[in-house]
């Protein structure tokens, strides 16, 4: 047998194995959900679940409601984002690498920390709320519409920024210079030009930015009140407090699946239109702002960061408060963290670190052996795998949990309630970022680098190994770094997946703010900041202050 042979055997072995992965632990689960949905206790075909969804107001404006919200996030969070981000790429403001870290470190929190924050801040009962009111100002409340909107933009225009820096690098000066010699500068320049050639990032952020806010539940869970999501509704369907309706809950996340889908291929429709390649010969100079333009520009950022740091700033300042019978009392200590490890504080962290890491190795591998395939092998097989494994990025997190409990909650392989459950829910939702990152830099890998290996004497094998790995490194660096993140503040999935045993910090938090224990919250809420906070510090030593890439 031939060498070559054997090369093409083991990738071809390599796709078949990653296909059958695909297939048992996320095709098998999803197709368990479809025929839950279809079916009834008696296995027969119904549509019962889905007349039910669409024959009662309550149930169907759940859609509008999220849609509504998302919409308006992703409103926010571009019209917030494009600006810090042109400000940040096309001016030298003065501390701008703190408004950027800042900025990074808001959107790797998880958003339901900022909604129990701002609940503190400006509850009912509000630090914030009580001192206004002492000055006799009024303030609107913080819960329903509102308070999702303040929470999810505040949390998401980071990923704006990040993605419009990226783009606002390779936006050559030159076009620039043009359009200043025809005269279009200032605003009109930035809406007729730079918006314009920004588009097919505007669209991608756009999107990112609507999936994430359409699958959120623990924010709209904590400070939505009436306000009732479609993901809410998912989570409440299928933990009730009066009995869980399985059929129910799966037909809604069929629905979910659907109307995510729907958006997702709009979004690749319109980005085709808009597609365009360019190359920063001369790279934007950033210019030093003057004037009152220059004032406007540094409040704007600095209020921006402000408030978005405030409530993370907060919780962990209130995890060091005093508090009796879950309400905030005069003095400092430590009695919350006491409370909280006696509360499994300390087997929520250990837990959320172990699926943390175990999780990111099989991201990492998985990630780097798709890319490679996508782009070094690209065949019908290899893009469908691709494919599959990006379908969780748009579904709901309690969707995927779902699917999970019912396909392994029964014989022959039983997984609910483990931690394997939970890292195999972990690796099919952040499985994308890393692989989208990494297929992004083997893309600008010339392909002569490794013949030139080859010619050399080196094995195709070790080549991959010793030559394209490393060269991929700064792309899979990042989209791990992301992966990770996200992992860490994870909560859709693990509000369904968790048990006692397999509890982990984001779950600690949610469930402790529900029994009403304010304090041990605050101190699960602070062990978790501070872990995405080191987790960005491991970041930027690893990048050496790189631009950082999605």
């Amino acid at each position: 047998m031939s060498a070559r042979r054997r090369k093409f055997e083991v990738w071809t072995a390599i796709s078949l194995a990653l296909f059958l992965m695909f297939a048992v632990f996320f095709i098998y689960p999803i197709c368990t959900l479809l025929r839950q949905a279809f079916t009834t206790k008696e296995a027969a075909f119904t549509l019962d679940n889905f007349v039910k969804f669409f024959s009662k107001p309550y149930y169907y404006n759940t859609i509008f409601n999220s849609f509504k919200v998302s919409l308006a996030v992703m409103a926010v969070s571009l019209a917030i984002g494009i600006v810090m981000s042109y400000f940040y790429s096309f001016y030298e403001l003065k501390g701008s690498k703190f408004i950027l870290i800042s900025s990074i470190l808001c959107c790797m929190s998880a958003p339901f920390i900022g909604a129990y924050a701002w609940i503190l801040l400006l509850g009912r009962s509000g630090a914030m709320t009580l001192m206004l009111k002492a000055l006799g100002i009024k303030v609107g409340s913080i819960y329903g519409f509102g308070g999702i909107l303040l929470v999810q933009a505040t949390k998401l225009y980071p990923l704006v920024m990040i993605y419009m820096n990226g783009m606002f690098a390779n936006l050559d000066n030159s076009l620039m210079e043009a359009s200043s010699n025809l005269g279009c500068t200032g605003l009109r320049r930035f809406f007729s030009v730079v918006l314009r050639l920004s588009m097919p990032t505007i669209l991608a952020a756009a999107l990112l930015v609507f999936m994430r806010a359409f699958a959120d539940f623990g924010t709209p869970i904590l400070i939505g009140e009436g306000y009732r999501t479609f993901t809410v509704e998912i989570y409440k369907q299928f933990l009730s407090e009066t009995g869980s309706d399985y059929g129910f809950a799966s037909a809604i996340s069929v629905i979910a699946i659907i109307l995510t889908a729907a958006i997702f291929l709009l979004q690749k429709y319109a980005t085709g239109k808009f597609s365009f390649t360019m190359n920063a010969l001369h790279p934007v100079e950033r210019k030093k702002p003057h004037g009152i333009g220059g004032v406007l520009m540094h409040i704007f950022c600095y209020v921006t960061v402000a408030v978005s740091m405030l409530p993370q700033l907060y919780i962990i300042y209130v995890s060091f408060r005093n508090s009796k019978m879950g309400v905030f009392q005069e003095g400092y200590s430590l009695a919350n963290y006491r409370s909280a490890i006696d509360k499994l504080l300390l087997r929520a962290t250990k837990n959320t670190v172990v699926v943390g890491i175990v999780a990111l190795a099989a991201i990492v591998i998985l990630a780097v052996m798709i890319s490679y395939l996508v782009v070094r092998r690209p065949n019908t097989l290899n893009h469908a795998i691709d494919t599959i494994s990006m379908l969780p990025y748009i579904m709901p997190g309690s969707v995927i949990a779902i699917a999970l409990v019912i396909g392994f909650g029964k014989k022959p392989l039983v997984l609910t309630g483990t931690l394997t459950i939970m890292i195999m829910a972990v690796i099919i939702r952040r499985l994308p970022y890393t692989t989208r990152s990494a297929t992004a830099t083997l893309i600008q890998i010339p392909i002569s680098i490794e013949e030139a290996a080859i010619s050399l004497g080196a094995s195709k094998m070790k080549t991959f190994f010793k030559v394209t790995v490393p060269m991929m490194s700064s792309g899979i660096i990042s989209g791990a770094i992301l992966s990770w993140v996200s992992i860490v503040t994870e909560v859709s999935s693990a509000a369904i997946l968790y048990n006692n045993r397999s509890i982990t910090l984001t779950v600690g938090t949610y469930t402790a703010v529900n029994r009403g224990n304010l304090g041990e919250a605050a101190a699960f809420a602070a062990v978790t900041t501070v872990l995405t906070a080191i987790s960005l510090v491991i970041y930027l030593i690893i990048n050496k202050g790189k631009q950082m890439e999605l």
